[in-house]
């Protein structure tokens, strides 16, 4: 199922794709006497019942689906599947190998691969959705970047989760690009957070695929376009650190809970270390792609 939260008359809805239409489910559900909740978090927190409501109610509707509750997608605007997360986005750093290695050639310093996952976070501020701008700001950043990333939605709370059950929490897969200011990334000490945390530096969508349709995260190939040219493409079984290695680690101290979103990191072919470095401009579109859920696609606009 792809899951979406679409804006229409100037409301926010939770919605599904069903044959190029967007579906309003708590529409739907209200013209079959039923109730699901109106926005994306609500439908998490309901866990796997909530999931079996929805599908129970398109299969009943399948075909027959009112011109009030299903429109063209075409007509409807997407947000960000989660426009405003609870908490901060969980990073993963380095979890490709090929991306240490250019970073390492880029900076001329010697890094060795991680033993363990590295992780940062950025602030709910981050997120944009499909086709909003990414503000690019020469007085806060001229050195913008795009990594190309598969995000995990979390779908039920748990703490020392073993590794063998960590893909029973995850709800569904969407797209992410971290977005980074390399000067600040690199600057004051070498800190990280401030060089990904810029409003908007965090495009999500265009929607969550549930993973019933994506059992496995570590197939899929992943790309990343900047005005149609590739800049990235890898697969996910390259990670250092996969999916489910990732939520037991942090789960082992951490709680996760239902709506968090954990970004996986990046593969090689990043800006900042080609040569000459590439950086993202006013002008500029950037597209991120994951088989089997699409394309992320934002506009890079300067600040006004």
């Amino acid at each position: 199922m792809r899951l979406i939260t679409f804006e229409r008359d100037g409301a926010a809805r939770l919605g599904a794709v069903v044959d190029d239409r967007a579906v309003d489910l708590a529409a739907l559900a209200a013209t079959q006497g039923e109730q699901l909740p109106s926005d994306m978090l609500g439908l998490i927190d309901l866990g796997p019942e909530g999931l079996a409501r929805a599908r129970a109610l398109l299969d009943r509707a399948r075909g027959e689906l009112p011109s009030s509750v299903a429109f063209p997608l075409s007509s409807v605007r997407l947000l960000a599947p989660i426009p405003r997360p609870r908490k901060n986005v969980i990073c993963l750093g380095l979890n490709y190998a090929e991306h240490v290695e250019e970073g390492s050639r880029a900076m001329n310093v010697q890094r060795d691969l991680p033993k363990e996952p590295v992780y940062f976070s950025k602030p709910p501020t981050v997120i944009v959705g499909p086709d909003a701008p990414v503000i690019h700001d020469a007085r806060v950043s001229t050195k913008m970047d795009w990594e190309a990333e598969l995000a995990v939605i979390i779908g039920r709370r748990g703490k020392r989760i073993p590794r063998e059950r960590a893909l029973e929490y995850v709800f569904g897969y969407t797209c992410f690009n971290d977005v980074s200011a390399r000067d600040l990334q690199r600057a004051r000490g070498g800190q990280w957070d401030m060089g990904k945390s810029l409003d908007t530096y965090g495009p999500l969508g265009p929607w969550i695929v549930t993973t019933d349709e994506i059992p496995d995260p570590q197939v899929l190939e992943i790309m990343c376009r900047v005005n149609g040219v590739e800049k990235q493409h890898s697969n996910t079984r390259h990670m250092l650190f996969d999916v489910a290695t990732c939520i037991a680690d942090w789960s082992q101290g951490i709680t996760l809970e239902p709506g968090d979103i954990i970004a996986t990191g990046t593969p090689s072919g990043v800006g900042f270390a080609r040569t000459p470095p590439e950086f993202m401009q006013p002008g500029d579109v950037v597209e991120v792609e994951i088989e089997r859920i699409g394309v992320l696609r934002n506009p890079i606009v300067a600040a006004e």
